[in-house]
């Protein structure tokens, strides 16, 4: 959200008194909000009075998909022209673009670790995902304070995914096989025929 100034702040920035700004407000040199009995001036209005540039809003894109076939069909590419014409409606300018094809399970998704970095070292103001869970399946408010935390917002361009019923199977798929590879050990043949068993109940469904 954007920081509200009061007239007797803005009059002791600019070394002038509260009366000369009521008169600027009142003029419509300066606008400003009313709430309550009190002007508010926003600080774009205040930095675009004094001259200055309006701060450029740095945005990365961050887009994925679980599976190697839904990039080929197309999925991951449609996903970020989206978020490209969403970050142009809104003025943003993309500086970089992060893409993972990989279950919203892993956490080590090597796109999801740049990311982090980026926020880390400030190089990024928001991050723009289409959905909540392209980010993570599960944690997101945890991630969102991460980010926010560095100064960083995270802005959700649709609140909910209609059809994710394929992608959210393939996310089960991987934890029973990931629990499977611990509890018996991958070169098992416990686990080899779970894995099996498994796919085979998912390929029949499809």
């Amino acid at each position: 959200m954007e920081r509200l100034y009061k007239v007797s702040e803005v009059a002791r920035m600019l070394n002038v008194s509260t009366v000369a700004v009521r008169k600027w407000i009142k003029a419509g040199r300066v606008k400003a909000r009313r709430i309550g009995k009190l002007w508010m001036i926003p600080e774009s209005e205040l930095r675009r009075f004094l001259g200055e540039k309006p701060k450029e809003t740095r945005a990365v894109i961050y887009a994925r998909v679980s599976s190697h076939k839904q990039k080929k069909d197309g999925n991951l590419e449609r996903q970020t022209e989206r978020l490209r014409q969403y970050c142009s409606a809104k003025g943003y300018k993309v500086i970089d673009v992060v893409t993972d094809v990989a279950s919203g399970l892993k956490e080590d998704r090597s796109g999801l670790q740049k990311l982090f970095k980026m926020v880390e070292s400030k190089e990024v103001d928001v991050v723009v995902v289409e959905f909540r869970d392209r980010l993570t399946r599960f944690g997101f408010d945890y991630l969102k304070r991460f980010f926010e935390s560095h100064g960083v917002r995270v802005e959700v361009v649709e609140e909910s995914e209609k059809d994710y019923m394929e992608e959210l199977i393939e996310d089960l798929v991987s934890i029973i096989i990931s629990f499977a590879a611990r509890i018996y050990g991958k070169r098992s043949q416990k686990f080899k025929k779970i894995k099996k068993f498994v796919e085979e109940v998912v390929s029949n469904d499809n």
